[in-house]
């Protein structure tokens, strides 16, 4: 990359994570060059997780100011424009803003469990699953707090469809970023959905109607929106980066998440594990049933998938951690953390594949999946377990993706759903092959992880961004196959019987001791 040809054909994503906003830039062959990075934290203010727009607007801005000094340093180059940009950011949540572009409310994030009441009337409503952490259901559940700032809505959107409308002036997302505002159906929200809706609330006499204040739907390689001046002096203080770079539409975590793996095309899928884990299967068909522990979502290019989101992932394991960490340091002996993840990871290995009687619950936050409405972390063994560290840790290791396997076993038990391959990505999965084994015996499906995999969404985000110039009219699935994945290594890992029985034997007694959880504290 030495001239401003090859800056042109550079791909820029930016995602919004719950505990980092990462920026990724790749070269003219969609393979990563450079990134940035932003470390936040939510905050539970006034009965909500959230995060105010004064962090939104610096964390975005000081993770791409912190691309920008890589891409000097690698390559002595300003980086003043770039051949397509993209946004992602965590599904869901609620912004709310008025005609003035004024936020209502502070910003709703998915985490918070306070729309219970509305996401289950509508369920019914629609005789579709509506999640709580969907805009629709944070929407609808304001309406009835009777909250007054509903009536003043213009416009609702999700933080990246947010961060969009700031770089381009465009209140707009990504089908798949849709799928998780308001249930839809081939290329647009679902129209007999939305009239429900609109009928339901019809005697509240609000000026709009769910039709006005929704974002617009995109399919993923739809053109028309551009940097602004605005945006780009809001992207880049320093005033460098020039106006009129083409914009893709934003996409949520879920829908990078699928492209990051290649987990596009039907009867793939990818696992995610962060401060929340998790699942996408791409269907071969809508389903028939109607559950709660399922969302019902949609590629970026609109295929339906079946995403099982569990609220809790690493966040309790990385605690442990930390335990351990403090005990070194209470000794004299310092350990690079890395290293201590390492070794507690690789040490898991000795593990019995039942964790020796021992069960860990990772539920730091509620876990509607495993019909938790209060997270409280715990462990319990048997008299006869052995407790060794490795047996512990592994069964930390397995709290953290176990929940995704009260979802897989309906959809492959009543839907009839295939999974031919998990394609995994996410810190759980950096210490190589140990969580990646436990994930396979888990949900008996071979689980693969490329070379790519630490990249992540804003990586996934970037190569949309490329899709939308380089796409040359071959579907999502086909130009990821041909163009970028097949050049990046990828190491699978089979289920092996005895582990699988071993991870079974393991899940019966966690759903023993679900009870335990639903009636303490």
């Amino acid at each position: 990359m030495t001239d401003k040809m090859k800056l042109d054909e550079c791909y820029l994503g930016i995602e919004l994570g719950s505990t980092r906003i990462k920026a990724c830039l790749t070269d003219e062959s969609f393979q990563p060059i450079a990134s940035g990075g932003f470390e936040w934290e939510n905050k539970h203010e006034n009965g909500y997780w959230t995060y105010s727009l004064t962090d939104i607007h610096n964390g975005v801005k000081g993770s791409y100011a912190s691309l920008k000094k890589e891409v000097f340093s690698k390559f002595g180059i300003n980086l003043s424009t770039v051949g397509a940009i993209g946004i992602s950011g965590m599904m869901h949540g609620y912004l709310a803003f008025d005609e003035t572009d004024h936020l209502l409310v502070p910003f709703r994030t998915w985490r918070n469990t306070t729309t219970a009441e509305a996401a289950e009337e509508l369920t019914s409503l629609f005789g579709f699953n509506i999640p709580q952490r969907w805009s629709i259901a944070h929407l609808y559940q304001a309406m009835k707090n009777n909250e007054p700032h509903v009536s003043q809505i213009a416009h609702i959107t999700t933080v990246a469809g947010y961060i969009h409308y700031l770089l381009t002036g465009k209140w707009e997302v990504g089908i798949g970023e849709a799928s998780g505002i308001f249930p839809v159906n081939g290329n647009e929200y679902d129209k007999s959905m939305l009239d429900q809706f609109d009928a339901l609330i019809k005697d509240r006499n609000f000026k709009w109607s769910i039709y006005d204040i929704l974002p617009k739907v995109k399919k993923a390689g739809s053109t028309g929106a551009y940097l602004t001046e605005a945006g780009a002096q809001f992207l880049d203080d320093s005033g460098s980066l020039k106006s009129g770079i083409p914009v893709c539409p934003p996409e949520g975590d879920a829908g990078t998440g699928m492209v990051a793996t290649n987990s596009v095309l039907p009867k793939t899928g990818n696992i995610s594990a962060g401060t929340s884990v998790f699942s996408m299967l791409v269907l071969e068909k809508p389903i028939c049933g109607v559950y709660p522990e399922i969302d019902i979502v949609s590629t970026p290019d609109g295929l339906p998938v079946a995403m099982i989101h569990c609220n809790n992932g690493c966040s309790e394991l990385d605690g442990w951690v930390g335990m351990f960490e403090e005990f070194s340091e209470l000794i004299g002996v310092k350990i690079d953390k890395s290293k201590l993840y390492e070794t507690l990871y690789q040490n898991s290995l000795t593990a019995k594949p039942d964790c020796g009687g021992i069960v860990s619950y990772n539920f730091l936050a509620s876990e509607p999946v495993a019909g938790i409405s209060k997270g409280k972390p715990m462990y319990f063994r048997t008299i006869d377990s052995k407790m060794t560290l490795a047996n512990f840790f592994r069964s930390q290791l397995y709290s953290a993706v176990i929940t995704l396997k009260i979802g897989m076993d309906l959809l492959v038990e009543k839907e009839n759903a295939v999974a031919e391959n998990f394609n995994a990505h996410g810190g759980l999965f950096k210490v190589k092959g140990v969580a990646q084994k436990y994930a396979a015996n888990i949900l008996n499906t071979p689980i693969s992880i490329s070379k790519t995999a630490g990249e992540g969404g804003a990586w996934g985000m970037a190569l949309l961004a490329a899709y939308m110039q380089k796409g040359e009219g071959l579907s999502l699935g086909k130009w990821l196959r041909e163009n970028v994945f097949c050049k990046i290594h990828t190491e699978t890992i089979q289920p092996e019987e005895s582990e699988v029985n071993g991870a079974l034997k393991y899940f019966e007694k966690y759903e023993e001791g679900l009870s335990a959880q639903k009636v303490w504290g």
